[in-house]
């Protein structure tokens, strides 16, 4: 028993050094995007959906290997809506025939009721899906894989639409993927993950500002 706290410190360098080894270049590439994509996104740059998208592929095949099938499938998703939210945040050429600025997606916030019916959806489409899941495949946390899947699915789209909520859904989502990651090995994307939570704080605090000054720029 004395031993145990050694063993479990050589299990965690082992697996240091195995990300190190193993993961390096791709996993560090998409880390720094996803990085970069999150940063951009907090100053409402549409830059942050090149990042995205770039981060999203090399993730798509580093899930894969890990047998994540439902974060794999999500990949696919982020691709898609990397695109949409691109074309969102670009804005609407309406008034460039008149020599004005593309309109301006506007920060929006949600009833309490779209929310409680939004929880619903993620919890009761997470139960299903993490029951297949479990049941027909050899997929790694079924339940914990579906729940932030389908969490994800529905927060990606709230970012592209600008909805101020979307911040405090991440919080939830990505701590429950540090879990999800380090579980399967990939440290340096949990580590990324915990920036995550650091970073959508500051992204929540910036938005709502930007919700309560938007009057004077919209």
């Amino acid at each position: 028993v004395a031993d145990s706290p050694r063993m479990t410190t050589e299990t965690l360098l082992e697996q240091l050094v195995a990300a190190a080894t193993a993961w390096s270049g791709w996993e560090l590439a998409a880390v720094a995007l996803g990085i970069a994509y999150l940063i951009l996104a907090v100053r409402e740059s549409l830059w942050c959906w090149y990042a995205a998208f770039a981060s999203t592929a090399i993730f798509l095949w580093l899930f894969w290997q890990v047998g994540l099938l439902m974060e794999s499938a999500l990949q696919l998703y982020y691709l898609a809506m990397a695109i949409y939210g691109w074309s969102q945040w670009r804005g609407s050429d309406a008034d460039s025939s008149s020599g004005g600025e593309p309109h301006r997606l506007a920060i929006t916030t949600w009833p309490v009721h779209w929310h409680l019916l939004a929880l619903a959806s993620v919890l009761a489409a997470s139960a299903g899906s993490g029951f297949l899941l479990d049941q027909y495949t050899d997929a790694a946390l079924p339940y914990a894989d579906s729940f932030t899947t389908w969490g994800s699915i529905l927060t990606t789209w709230m970012v592209a639409r600008k909805v101020l909520e979307n911040w405090l859904y991440w919080l939830v989502i990505d701590s429950i993927s540090i879990y999800l990651y380090w579980d399967r090995g990939l440290l340096l994307t949990a580590g990324l993950f915990a920036v995550y939570l650091v970073i959508v704080i500051f992204g929540y605090l910036q938005w709502r500002k930007h919700y309560h000054l938007q009057p004077a720029y919209v």
